[in-house]
């Protein structure tokens, strides 16, 4: 029991220790209502991709897609840390569009970074700006996505928020970190 005890322990700590290594965006907490945060993030530089399918593999196929262009699919076969959070949301509700995006280290100018090798891959500057944010754990499943979607919408409703862009989910974690210690968010921007 102790040696099995001592083990998660091990692996929790690595788990940790994982996730601060990953750089992460700045950003400024400007309030905080309960479990809702309004924040304003800079500009950034993503490297992204649209994917046609429904969300569950849209995130698989476009995570491969631009995780193939930071290990080395790129016209300088350079290799580009891994950030965290992986970022996507729906484009289109007719056909079924997600966008996946992955937020480049902030070393990194739009123009010092390599071109992709897939067609589907493109880097261009986003200005998040203002958001309001819900943090979750767990697996970032469909449902759950539009359960804390709806949780943000209702409180942002009350506080007289102002949506103008789309809800986006934040993934933090690698696909093999259990349940408990997973960090999702569900972030939209405001005016």
């Amino acid at each position: 029991m102790k040696k099995a005890q001592s083990q998660m322990w091990i692996y929790f700590f690595f788990i940790v220790s994982v996730a601060v290594a990953i750089e992460k965006p700045q950003y400024d907490i400007l309030e905080r209502h309960g479990s809702v945060e309004i924040r304003q993030y800079p500009r950034v530089i993503v490297a992204g991709t649209k994917v046609q399918q429904p969300y569950r593999t849209a995130l698989y196929s476009g995570f491969r897609s631009i995780a193939n262009y930071i290990f080395g699919g790129n016209d300088g076969d350079m290799k580009i840390a891994m950030t965290a959070p992986v970022i996507s949301h729906q484009v289109e509700k007719n056909v079924e569009t997600h966008e996946i995006l992955f937020i480049m280290p902030k070393k990194y100018k739009i123009d010092n970074l390599p071109k992709p090798d897939r067609g589907d891959v493109y880097l261009e500057e986003r200005a998040l700006g203002k958001v309001a944010s819900i943090r979750f754990g767990g697996w970032a499943t469909e449902k759950r996505v539009f359960r804390y979607q709806a949780k943000l919408l209702r409180k942002m409703s009350k506080l007289g928020l102002e949506q103008i862009g789309p809800p986006m989910v934040a993934q933090y974690n690698s696909p093999w970190a259990l349940p408990p210690f997973r960090r999702n968010e569900i972030l939209i921007q405001i005016r």
